[in-house]
């Protein structure tokens, strides 16, 4: 069986990317790791080539900064990143730059990819995910956060980044079938600096919208406000090891606490609805899930 991963970059220094973490909790799986490094403003080819792993293969591109609607932007270099991939693998594995796997879950991907290889009705495996906000020590755990999403994927000219490159879809804009690998990703991307996380969730939302709708709707002010976030959970598991320097280093935001401060009714029930049974009323699912 080969594995091959990809990730693409851009400004990883310029908006605290955690990318090398990324890259290295991918390595230990697969046989190559094509990473895609766009137009940068700092350092950011540095930092990868500072990882010093054979696997690692870099690869460069130029972003259309133009692709604006939708964020389709990140559709076109994950259409390029996977179009890199070897030839040779048999399931791919791609994460975004703040997401990270846990060296204790490698057993259940290894696992899941091997068990499904020769069903070729099976096109991914589905990853939980756990959105950490301000700090380590919180998740969000309210509606806004999706809860699981494809990660791994068959190497098929059919299969294709949907919309944003959030998910997948394949051949005439249907729907992957997936198994459960069993496993979580561990997402960063809202445990940044307050200037970090002002300055990159504008850059984030430039990719998606006009500078007039980043003005009107993100502010002139330089920090982002952690304390404007609709509910809570501590969280109670361990961190991936090369995630320890991040985390030791980290001044968190001041006044995070557990709970939930939904005050709109209907969402406040949904979200107790959630909380006791599990399931989410009306959750959007880009995939099938079979057992």
């Amino acid at each position: 069986m080969f594995v091959s991963g990809y990730i693409f970059i851009r400004n990883a220094e310029k908006y605290d990317y955690p990318v090398s973490e990324a890259i290295l909790s991918v390595l230990p799986l697969v046989e190559e790791m094509i990473v895609l490094v766009g137009n940068s403003d700092d350092n950011t080819l540095g930092i990868i080539q500072a990882i010093g792993s054979d696997k690692i293969k870099i690869h460069h591109s130029v972003w259309d900064d133009s692709l604006r609607e939708g964020g389709r932007v990140f559709a076109e270099e994950t259409r390029k990143a996977m179009a890199l991939v070897s030839p040779k693998a048999d399931w791919v594995i791609g994460l975004q730059a703040d997401e990270c796997l846990h060296e204790n879950e490698y057993a259940s991907i290894q696992k899941a990819m091997t068990d499904n290889l020769k069903d070729t009705s099976i096109d991914g495996l589905l990853f939980d995910y756990l959105h950490f906000y301000g700090d380590y020590n919180f998740v969000g755990n309210s509606r806004k956060w999706y809860k699981r999403e494809i990660r791994v994927i068959r190497n098929r000219p059919d299969i294709f980044p949907y919309k944003d490159s959030q998910g997948f879809r394949k051949g005439d804009n249907k729907k992957l079938v997936v198994k459960h690998s069993g496993a979580k990703i561990y997402h960063y991307s809202w445990v940044k600096p307050p200037a970090k996380q002002k300055a990159k969730l504008k850059f984030f939302h430039s990719r998606w919208h006009s500078d007039d709708w980043v003005d009107e709707h993100l502010g002139k002010e330089e920090e982002f406000d952690y304390s404007t976030i609709d509910a809570l959970k501590r969280f109670e598991g361990i961190h991936p090891k090369i995630y320890a320097e991040r985390i030791a280093r980290y001044n968190a935001p001041v006044g995070l606490k557990e709970g939930n401060f939904i005050k709109a009714p209907l969402k406040k029930f949904l979200f107790w609805w959630e909380s006791l049974t599990g399931w989410r009323i009306g959750e959007y699912k880009n995939y099938i899930l079979v057992r």
